[in-house]
């Protein structure tokens, strides 16, 4: 797949066309590895604590019978995989478009049972408060706890949704050649880095659930319910590092998959808990809010999560509408009482370094050259080399390491609207600009942006002939907490060189809504960085930062258009500023790049 995921069509297949689809599939998944026969001519009555029995006859290795409850059987195809003491199985009737996934602990007689189905007709609020319909391709799911019946004792253990996965990273390698990187950095959602399917090298989220059998036996799925709705569901085991899942959906080419597989699987990380020590994540509220401290919440609607759809909630407003409310609304670091200051509470001081300096910017390849005269604090003075004409812009600066500025201001009337981030280095005499532009070929009031390198002409300072700041992946894998203000911390995790991803935290910050997009890099000096970032498909806002490690605090500024905090539509500038905690790293970089994997 050429086309990143959160950029792609997908069809909204109808509920007759995803029957056609599944006519296919009546003899079971398919499976690289071969099939179980561990339940070849056993009889199993699976009961579930919500009321659900399945009662099952497995003729072969390919065919089974199923009663459900009351109602008659059916008989369908279906594949196991075992992984030892654990059996999964899997089937899928087409005429209901409904299925199940189960997995049983053949040592204890526990299962956990996931029902699957397609063709929902569910509506369900996005998180900006819309209802909007799921997709009939979206795969739904519902996790039921249960046992196997025998003439023995009711078992009185369940397994149990756990928090006991959250922040580990995991490679693993599946025997139909796939190779995908999950990283389990939020209660209810998933990071994953596809390395075969893409050629984005990009990660992305998607809603998930994790189950806990034992200390090193559990349960895994997600749906990517924003993109293809496909499902992906596994059991793994810890101590061997092996898993056994399925696969059931749609592709980007509206083929349906759905196959079973074998993996083995290699930790690369561990990220910091931040929930108390004693929440273990088993009274998880999937469609909403935390729950209290009693583990209490409101009821869970069948199939529902707790899920991000931020396309939903993103209205398109056109280049040229933002251009024409740019004219009566453009805020340049407007700070008002009235509108909260919740990602720039922890900002840095204000730096009046620049102040009565004048300066040339040149940029390589033929870039921009600008000129600068810093009038004071918060105004200054600029034009292109060719412009006889002076603009007068409000710009904020700071001092994001020793004589290190990192400043910004818009280009006023520029049509598209734009604005720059610059790094100037006093000492070094370079620059890196982050050009931004109101509009891209999807959204007119989604950012854009690039890096250019160059040098600083400055009374005092020599311009270097060679050496330039220059992109970086020395942030990759490393995750930290960003506190932005008392009502506003977000967890990064700089997923790849081309993308991150963030969570905000609930108030207990044991989970979160997570998102991911492209972003850049830069490194300016050891342990400074510039990050940048569009929200893309998402809100369209610009995050374009400079972190300093060495102090655990970042400064930058956010640029955005369309629907701003004042409720106003037009553009905005604003400061951006946090203090960070590091909370730990995934060893990934040995993934991407030129190199060939093996």
């Amino acid at each position: 797949m050429d086309v990143p995921m959160h950029r792609f069509k997908y069809t909204k297949l109808s509920k007759e066309q995803i029957g056609r689809k599944l006519a296919s599939v009546t003899n079971g998944p398919a499976s690289a590895s071969e099939l179980s026969d561990v339940l070849v001519g056993k009889v199993l009555r699976i009961v579930t604590d919500n009321g659900t029995v399945l009662n099952y006859t497995f003729k072969n290795k390919n065919r089974l019978t199923l009663a459900e409850g009351s109602e008659p059987a059916i008989e369908c195809g279906y594949g196991a995989l075992d992984l030892t003491p654990l059996v999964l199985f899997s089937h899928l009737d087409p005429k209901t478009q409904k299925g199940f996934n189960v997995v049983i602990d053949q040592k204890t007689r526990l299962a956990t049972v996931l029902a699957v189905w397609f063709s929902s007709g569910a509506k369900e609020k996005t998180i900006g408060g819309r209802e909007v319909r799921i997709d009939d391709r979206e795969v739904q799911r519902q996790i039921y706890f249960g046992y196997v019946e025998t003439s023995d004792e009711v078992p009185g253990e369940r397994h149990s949704l756990t928090n006991r996965l959250e922040g580990k990273g995991i490679h693993w390698k599946q025997d139909n050649g796939i190779e995908v990187i999950d990283l389990y950095a939020s209660l209810v959602s998933t990071n994953f880095i596809e390395l075969t399917r893409h050629h984005d090298d990009l990660s992305y989220c998607a809603p998930s659930d994790y189950v806990i059998i034992n200390d090193h036996l559990f349960v895994y799925n997600r749906t990517e319910c924003e993109f293809s709705g496909i499902h992906t569901m596994f059991a793994m085991d810890l101590y061997a590092m092996k898993q056994v899942g399925v696969r059931l959906g749609f592709n980007e080419k509206d083929e349906l998959e759905y196959y079973m597989f074998r993996g083995e699987g290699e930790v690369v990380g561990q990220l910091a808990c931040l929930e108390p020590f004693n929440d273990r994540g088993d009274h998880v509220n999937l469609a909403g809010p935390p729950p209290d401290v009693e583990g209490n919440g409101p009821p869970v609607p069948k199939g529902q999560r707790y899920a991000y759809r931020p396309l939903r909630d993103f209205d398109n407003v056109t280049e040229d509408a933002i251009f024409e409310a740019a004219k009566t609304t453009s805020l340049s670091f407007v700070e008002r009482e009235d509108i909260p200051q919740t990602m720039a509470g922890n900002r840095l001081p204000y730096s009046d370094l620049l102040a009565g300096k004048a300066f040339t910017l040149r940029y390589d390849h033929d870039g921009p050259v600008w000129n600068y005269r810093v009038l004071d604090k918060e105004n200054l003075e600029w034009k292109r080399e060719d412009e006889s004409e002076w603009h007068e812009e409000a710009y904020r600066a700071f001092e994001a390491d020793e004589n290190l500025v990192f400043f910004s201001h818009m280009h006023t009337g520029s049509k598209p609207c734009k604005s720059v981030q610059i790094a100037l280095d006093l000492t070094n005499g370079l620059t890196t600009c982050i050009q931004s532009t109101m509009g891209t070929a999807y959204f007119g009031n989604e950012v854009s942006y690039h890096a250019i390198f160059g040098v600083a002409e400055i009374a005092g300072i020599k311009a270097p002939r060679y050496m330039r700041h220059h992109y970086t992946d020395e942030l990759v894998g490393q995750a930290y907490s960003w506190s932005y203000s008392d009502q506003m911390t977000s967890m990064h995790i700089y997923t790849t060189p081309h993308s991150s991803s963030w969570t905000i935290f609930t108030n207990n910050q044991a989970m979160g809504a997570q998102w991911s997009a492209p972003c850049l890099y830069v490194k300016l000096r050891p342990g400074v960085y510039i990050f940048c970032l569009c929200e893309e498909a998402c809100n369209g806002a610009e995050l374009c930062v400079c972190i300093n490690t060495n102090i655990m605090h970042d400064c930058g500024f956010g640029f955005t258009g369309g629907h701003l905090a004042s409720g106003d539509q037009g553009i905005s500038l604003g400061p951006i500023g946090a203090i960070a905690r590091h909370i730990g790293e995934y060893d990934i970089n040995k993934f991407f790049g030129p190199k060939k994997r093996t």
